[in-house]
This record gives C-alpha cells, sequence and structure tokens, in this order.
C-alpha cells in the first residue's frame, strides 16, 4: 500500500508493511485458492502429527482444553503488536464516534482481526498496541524536516489511542508498569494495554519528543522500521518503492543511538528490535562489547513481533547465533503470523528477500517458530506478537485473535508443558517488563535525564541580545 496517504489522511485499508500491492494481489489470490486444500490437509497433519520440529507439527481438535482456559486465567496473553490503531486511521479516518465505526467495532465485524465481541470471545489478556506511522518517502533522509509530519501524526495515533480508552476502559486502559499491567488483569479484569511506537523516525530526532510520548504511555519503541535513521539500522528498507534487504548505514546503533538506548533505559521503555538490521540486534543485546567497546542495553531488551530465521529465511527474523544472545540477556523473541515472516524459502530476486512458501503457510508453522526458539534457547524466551490488524493476509488456521487459545492448546498438543506454555501466553513478557522496570528505578536515581543538544535560541535561530 502506498503509506504517504496516511499522513495526508487520503485513507486506505493498511496492509502489510513490507508487501507490494501486486504481490498482495497475488498472494491473496493464493490464499483463496489454497483454503480448497484446507480440510485435506489437516486430516494429513492429524495423522502424521509429531513433536520434533523436523516433523510436521500436531493437529489439534479446534475447541481447546479446559488446560487452554486454566493457563490463559492465570497468565493474561499478550500479544507483543496490534495494528488497530492504523487500521482505524486507513479506513475510519481515526472518527470513533460514528455508527460505521462503532456497529462493527462494537458489535463485531470489524475489517481485519480484532473487534470487541472478538476480544470477548479470545481470551487475550492484553496487547501493546502500536501508534505505527510509516517512514518518509526518502528514508535516506534524517532531517527534521522530513521527519516533522510523522511526529505530527504519532501524536494523532496516541490521541486516538486515548480516546479509545475514554470510551473502552476495559480494552484500553493504560498500563504504565508491569504491577500496573499486573493490577489491572488479575484485579479489575482489564486489558494489559501499553502502548507502542515503530521506528525513531516517529520521535524527529528529539529525546524531548520520546520523554513525551513516553509520558502519553509509549511503553516500547521499536528502533526503526523499515528506513535506517539517525540512531540504528534497519533490516530492510524501501528504495523507490521496492522495498528490499539494507545494506549497512552506521554498522548498526550509532553513537546517539547509544545515548538513545541509555535514555530509554532510564524512562524504563522497553528497547525493540523487531525491523532492524543483525548489526543493530547484536550491538543492543551486547554482542559487539569486544569490537565496540559498548555494552549494549542495560536492560533486556525485546523483540515484538519477529520469527526464527532458521525457518524462515527473511531479514526481518532472528538469526540462532542472536537467538543466543538473546538467552545471554534474558530477553524474548515474540513471533509474527506475517505470511512472509513464517513460511518462506531463499530466492534469487535482487531485493535479497526471500519466496513466500504457500504449502506451510499454516498455524502449524508458527507453532513451529516458536518450538524452534524454545528448543534452542529455553521457553522463557518467546512470546507472541501476531502484527494483526497491520496484515493484508493470515497464515491458515489463524484467521484473528481468536485463534490464539489454538495456539496454546498445540503447543501442548506437542509437548510443551502447562508452566512453559503460560511462559509463551504472557508470562516471559512480563518478567522482562518487571526487569526494566527495575533498572529504570536504579538509573533514575543515578542520572539526569540525557538532553538533546540544542544550540541556544529559538527555533534554531539564534537569539540576538
Amino acid at each position: 500500500m502506498e503509506k504517504e496517504p496516511l499522513i495526508n489522511e487520503e485513507a486506505a485499508p493498511p496492509h502489510d508493511h513490507e508487501q507490494s500491492q501486486n504481490a498482495r494481489t497475488r498472494r491473496s489470490l493464493n490464499v483463496r485458492l489454497a483454503m480448497i486444500a484446507a480440510f485435506t490437509l489437516g486430516l494429513i497433519l492429524y495423522i502424521y502429527r509429531g513433536i520434533a520440529l523436523d516433523t510436521v507439527i500436531s493437529h489439534h481438535d479446534p475447541s481447546p482444553s479446559s488446560t487452554v482456559d486454566r493457563i490463559l486465567h492465570e497468565t493474561p496473553l499478550i500479544d507483543g503488536h496490534i495494528d488497530l490503531l492504523i487500521l482505524i486511521r486507513a479506513i475510519y479516518g481515526n472518527h470513533i464516534y460514528d455508527s460505521n465505526f462503532t456497529q462493527p467495532f462494537e458489535q463485531g465485524g470489524m475489517p481485519a482481526h480484532f473487534d470487541l465481541p472478538r476480544a470477548e470471545t479470545s481470551q487475550m489478556g492484553g496487547a501493546f498496541w502500536s501508534a505505527f506511522v510509516p517512514c518518509p518517502a526518502d528514508g535516506f533522509d534524517f532531517s527534521d524536516a522530513a521527519y516533522a509530519p510523522f511526529v505530527k501524526a504519532t501524536l494523532e495515533q496516541l490521541d486516538l489511542f486515548h480516546r479509545l480508552a475514554d470510551t473502552y476502559p476495559k480494552f484500553f486502559t493504560l498500563a504504565r508498569s508491569a504491577a500496573e499491567a499486573e493490577r489491572n488483569f488479575f484485579e479489575h479484569g482489564k486489558f494489559v494495554s501499553p502502548l507502542a511506537i515503530e521506528g525513531l523516525h516517529q520521535i524527529g530526532n528529539s529525546l524531548a519528543t520520546l520523554r513525551l510520548f513516553h509520558s502519553l504511555g509509549v511503553k516500547y519503541a521499536t528502533l526503526t522500521w523499515n528506513c535506517h535513521n539517525r540512531y540504528a539500522d534497519a533490516a530492510v528498507v524501501s528504495i523507490d518503492g521496492e522495498t528490499q534487504a539494507a545494506e549497512p548505514y552506521h554498522g548498526g546503533v550509532s553513537a546517539a543511538g547509544r545515548d538513545l538506548v541509555l535514555e530509554m533505559n532510564r524512562l524504563g521503555m522497553l528497547v525493540d528490535l523487531s525491523h532492524v538490521s543483525v548489526d543493530t540486534m547484536r550491538d543492543v543485546l551486547g554482542g559487539s562489547v569486544e569490537e565496540k567497546g559498548w555494552k549494549g542495553s542495560l536492560a533486556p531488551p525485546i523483540f515484538s513481533h519477529s520469527s526464527a530465521k532458521a525457518i524462515c529465511p527473511h531479514p526481518r527474523n532472528v538469526p540462532d547465533d542472536i537467538l543466543e544472545l538473546v538467552k545471554e540477556r534474558d530477553s524474548v523473541v515474540m513471533v509474527n503470523f506475517s505470511p512472509d515472516f513464517v513460511s518462506c524459502k531463499a530466492s534469487n530476486s535482487s531485493s535479497g528477500l526471500p519466496e513466500l512458501v504457500e504449502e506451510t503457510n499454516t498455524i502449524e508453522h508458527v507453532v513451529k517458530h516458536i518450538m524452534h526458539i524454545g528448543e534452542l534457547i529455553g521457553y522463557d524466551h518467546v512470546g507472541l506478537g501476531s502484527d494483526f490488524d497491520g496484515i493484508p493476509t493470515t497464515p491458515r488456521g489463524l484467521k484473528d485473535i481468536t485463534n490464539y487459545k489454538d495456539i496454546i492448546q498445540m503447543l501442548l498438543d506437542n509437548g510443551v508443558g502447562e508452566k512453559d506454555a503460560g511462559k509463551v501466553a504472557g508470562r516471559n513478557l512480563l518478567r522482562v517488563w518487571h526487569e526494566v522496570d527495575r533498572v529504570a528505578a536504579r538509573l533514575q536515581k543515578e542520572m539526569d535525564p540525557i538532553e538533546d543538544p540544542l544550540s541556544p535560541g529559538i527555533a534554531g535561530v539564534a537569539v540576538e541580545a
């Protein structure tokens, strides 16, 4: 989809951030054709069920067991990334009081993957709501002027969330700490609902803006979207409208990026490594300390919506050597449901991006990603980050938020213990969030906020005596 119209209010339904319109059309057709064989595929998966990751992940009864109900009663299932806010902007122009929005949102039938009736039946416990806005058309222009419209658009998206929270407090009450999130869920029956931004182009080169976003409820910031910025390198970039694997710009995190990560640590914002380059991942996770002399984030970072590169070799996914650093830093990777990152194989494309494999574009393959990470580094380090409402298609068996519990059931069916399944659902994210809060409490006693390097004057113009 053309992204710039979202800033100019020319709304169109949001689609996957990585795909071109032609590719989306072809893939949508492929999905419809593939559905013809879905029932047969389900029978085959049931017969040839297996636990090992090199065998087919087992099929399951579509009705989750009482064990799943108990797990999701005891642990909030928290999705690391839902794009509801940009969907509302694209389709409804951020107008949430008209019946064309309220009727489908409150009664059911909203486009894409989330509405209130589905939320009530899904057994989900919350989500990080992304206040996404796209990169500038020229992703290599890091100027304040280039970023200014995107700061404005971000504020509009944050305002949208706060208006949703006023209208639907059960689902959108902010959680500003892990302890508050748990109280909201267990004591008040409310969703765990922090905000997020998706790329530091959204702060307009300003730590002051980052702090203000944090004060409005933003609990994590993805360091990049599909463009480099002054702070860090991205995994993929868009050049002349074509998405491709990115060449290094800073070689990871820049000097300004190190200060920014420290300020995020001080604030208690989770540092999100989805969308970033492998060099950026390694730097923030502390894997470059001998080479670069920087220990990385002082608090464990997260991957809010990324999958395993060993299963699907997309630049957006996490390689096994980085997963080992995830374990060392007590971090968590929240597995993405986007078909591009779930089911793919290497290709000879000039873009450097892999090819979609429709045959394994299934819920079973999503579970395979989860189990790969869990078996490699432990189930303390994996969660769910769907990218719902930001992707045009989903794997078969994962039509929307009502299928979260099917994933938990499939993990149980494949030998994952109840305790580990609960960790995947939300305990891991809460553990990391608690540690981020502890680091912030310490740093706030030890250091002042990091100030932007502004010159004296007003709006960049020196003041005359």
